[in-house]
């Protein structure tokens, strides 16, 4: 079964304490490699990267080392190790080994020992390193031109399969990674962000690696800005993301003065704004207070207020995902005031979600 980011994160921790080592498998550009770095990253670990598919067995065990040396009155051979192995021997890294179902038979039985043993050809891994590979196989294999890794290669890794979701990613591109129009679209538009299902030869499809490639060159022009070229940015979407998310994010950009902020609601009182909405927008609001950060801050009387007008408009699922995130949000005063909260008209919030609980809106 697979498994969230973030299900994957709290599961893996003992593992990485115990220094065993950990295979993830998936869907290509969904972010693994970035997971691996985010593990050094808590650790204070540099990350040693190989990839396994461009190695040789001569990259895995080094080369001999020409000088003569002897063993009880013998010639004997002695052997360098690569730069990656000493490297993750003398130093405490994370040893990043990438497509390794792609890499030779050779190389792949030269694992073994490493995964199994920590050391390789006479060189002990640092004890506190750690091994971390990932690939493209598991139950999404069948898309891929790679190799099938047996029972006995399998024991030696801890595998999770992941599937890491949508809201993973709004998580990590609301941390700075991301700009805030195309965070927006992503949020409103979840189907856009990587293609589901069989992929068409030669096609080019989203995926959360090529938006993230999209983001960064389009910030360093001006096709985001408010006077932007929608053709620049429609032929830059194209590139990266394919045709269908290259149309509906050119869309988007250019109706973006229509989108609503988080002030708008919550300073200003634009409920009417949302008159139009269906399930899908609302959900998306509720997704832009929770990245926000708003919540986590007391509210005043004024955003209370307003956020009392809002939620009493809410489909009944919508309201109780807001009530769960102003819950999550870790600021018991902020629950307690909407709880207390009358709208202009005289709606009681708590009342509302008596009526909700009920199975009444």
């Amino acid at each position: 079964m697979a498994v969230s980011f973030n299900t994957f994160f709290l599961t893996a921790k003992p593992i990485f304490d115990c220094t065993l080592p950990v295979l993830l498998r998936g869907r290509h550009g969904v972010g693994k490699s970035q997971v691996v770095y985010q593990i050094a990253n808590t650790r204070s670990f540099p990350v040693v990267e190989r990839r396994a598919s461009q190695m040789t067995e001569g990259d895995l065990l080094g080369l001999p080392d020409v000088a003569d040396t002897e063993i009880n009155g013998r010639k004997a051979t002695t052997w360098n190790a690569p730069d990656w192995l000493v490297t993750a021997c003398e130093h405490p890294v994370v040893l990043f080994l990438d497509e390794v179902d792609r890499a030779t038979v050779e190389v792949r039985q030269g694992l073994f020992e490493l995964t199994d043993s920590r050391k390789l050809n006479g060189w002990s891994l640092h004890p506190e390193t750690l091994i971390i590979a990932a690939v493209n196989g598991g139950e999404h294999g069948a898309q891929y031109q790679v190799g099938e890794m047996d029972p006995a290669e399998l024991d030696r890794w801890t595998v999770f399969d992941v599937e890491p979701t949508v809201e993973d990613w709004l998580k990590w591109a609301n941390d700075g990674n991301i700009t805030g129009i195309i965070w927006d679209f992503i949020n409103h538009n979840h189907s856009h962000l990587e293609h589901q299902g069989e992929f068409e030869p030669n096609k080019v499809y989203p995926s959360r690696r090529s938006w993230k490639r999209f983001n960064d060159v389009a910030v360093r022009t001006s096709v985001l800005e408010e006077k932007g070229s929608m053709d620049m940015l429609y032929n830059l979407a194209n590139a990266f993301l394919g045709f269908e998310a290259a149309v509906a994010l050119r869309d988007f950009v250019d109706k973006y003065e229509w989108q609503v902020s988080v002030e708008d609601i919550l300073e200003n009182g634009e409920i009417e704004k949302t008159a139009e909405w269906g399930i899908n927008d609302h959900s998306a609001m509720i997704e832009k207070f929770d990245a926000s950060g708003v919540l986590k801050e007391d509210l005043n009387e004024t955003q209370v207020a307003n956020l009392a007008q809002y939620f009493v408009t809410l489909p009944s699922e919508v309201a109780m995902k807001l009530w769960s995130v102003l819950g999550d949000a870790d600021n018991i005063e902020n629950v307690i005031r909407l709880h207390k909260a009358f709208t202009p008209d005289g709606k009681s919030v708590s009342e509302h979600l008596v009526e909700i609980l009920g199975g009444n809106e």
